[in-house]
């Protein structure tokens, strides 16, 4: 109890201890002026005669007689009353105060003890908002470090959400918190060096960790991934890629069809001929709305001549996609963009000389219910 008391005092502000002692400074010099001019001491009764009169002790050696004496006896007794009231109250205070603090601390760690697993999410800004609610609404045990507090002025706290304000780089209990407990450690900061700091604080003691960290820079990708970091998500690529779809989406298509994995290269070769560019192919599970995605991103004849010829060779690989194509009754989507309208129109008529095409621009949810009724109807 007597290194916590220590320690609550110790961490006083220093704005209140200089106030303290300009204060008693001040009236510390008035009350030896005082004595030496006003009660006709010398300098060592002076200073002797102003502890006792501010600390309100009074042994009576030395009486004032006259009014001017008794005036400056009242005014440095007071002032020594109101100065050792203010230097209390100040003590108290932070006392309270960081008493405050130190038990809503203790009341988060039995908190997150109580936790049977959680994920640490690092920075709780823009980015980080957006992960912490993702993990919310899939009601997950949430510890959040942030370091600035007005980040977290509207955070409500709860069984299952813990806010630390603390610096993730320099405190090490994100180290013990990173345990067996913890699902992940999602590193969200806008800085690559902070990122690459708490990554390496974490991999240092938790070998095991999985750690899923933002990077902003292309360059850091690399220094982040020898730190130790699982997985690098840049929003800055993310962002560029929704951006440009936006931008093509009066020139992109989305077509839904039916048709066997040996029918690849033709499709592909009818997409190359228009010079369209397959952006990604949606593999539908029957009945469930969410596909499996795989981006493509190629126009050129070649790569689809290539991916051929790898089929060809590769036995495993082709029975695998075969496997794949069986599991979703053969029925995909094609994300295509293209230079204009009329072009798409033309190749969605080039198409369906070759396959069966179930539908354009159908949204997953209409997807999901045409795959259901392929179940009902085996």
């Amino acid at each position: 109890m007597r290194k916590i008391t220590f320690k609550l005092l110790s961490n006083l502000s220093t704005r209140y201890i200089t106030n303290g002692i300009i204060l008693i400074i001040i009236l510390f010099t008035y009350g030896i002026i005082g004595s030496y001019f006003i009660m006709d001491l010398n300098l060592i009764d002076s200073i002797y005669y102003t502890v006792i009169t501010m600390a309100t002790v009074g042994y009576g050696d030395y009486i004032p007689t006259t009014g001017i004496q008794k005036l400056f006896a009242t005014t440095l007794a007071l002032s020594g009353v109101a100065l050792l009231a203010y230097v209390f109250n100040v003590i108290l205070s932070n006392f309270q105060e960081k008493i405050g603090i130190f038990s809503k601390g203790a009341k988060k760690m039995r908190t997150i003890q109580n936790m049977d697993t959680y994920y640490i999410l690092c920075g709780y800004g823009r980015v980080g908002k957006v992960v912490y609610n993702e993990l919310n609404q899939r009601h997950q045990n949430v510890v959040i470090f942030e370091k600035n507090e007005e980040l977290c002025e509207n955070f409500e706290e709860s069984t299952s959400s813990i806010i630390l304000n603390k610096d993730a780089t320099e405190d090490d209990l994100i180290s013990k918190l990173a345990g067996k407990k913890c699902k992940s450690v999602i590193i969200s900061t806008g800085d690559d060096v902070t990122n690459l700091f708490i990554v390496l604080t974490i991999r240092e003691t938790n070998p095991d960790a999985w750690i899923v960290s933002r990077v902003s820079k292309s360059e850091n990708f690399t220094r982040l991934r020898k730190a130790g970091a699982d997985k690098l998500v840049s929003p800055e690529i993310i962002g560029g890629k929704d951006l440009y779809l936006e931008s093509a989406k009066p020139h992109l298509l989305r077509l839904t069809v039916q048709h066997t994995p040996e029918e690849i290269f033709d499709e592909f070769e009818i997409i190359a001929k228009h010079e369209c560019t397959l952006e990604n192919i949606d593999y539908h599970i029957p009945g469930i709305e969410t596909p499996l995605s795989r981006d493509i991103k190629t126009m050129d004849l070649e790569d689809g001549k290539r991916y051929q010829n790898f089929l060809k060779n590769n036995e495993e690989a082709m029975e695998s996609l075969t496997n794949l194509y069986n599991s979703v009754n053969n029925i995909h989507s094609h994300l295509i963009s293209g230079p204009n309208r009329n072009t798409l129109n033309e190749l969605v008529k080039s198409l369906e000389k070759q396959e069966t095409i179930i539908g354009k621009n159908l949204t997953d949810k209409e997807i999901a219910k045409i795959t259901k009724k392929e179940i009902k109807r085996e």
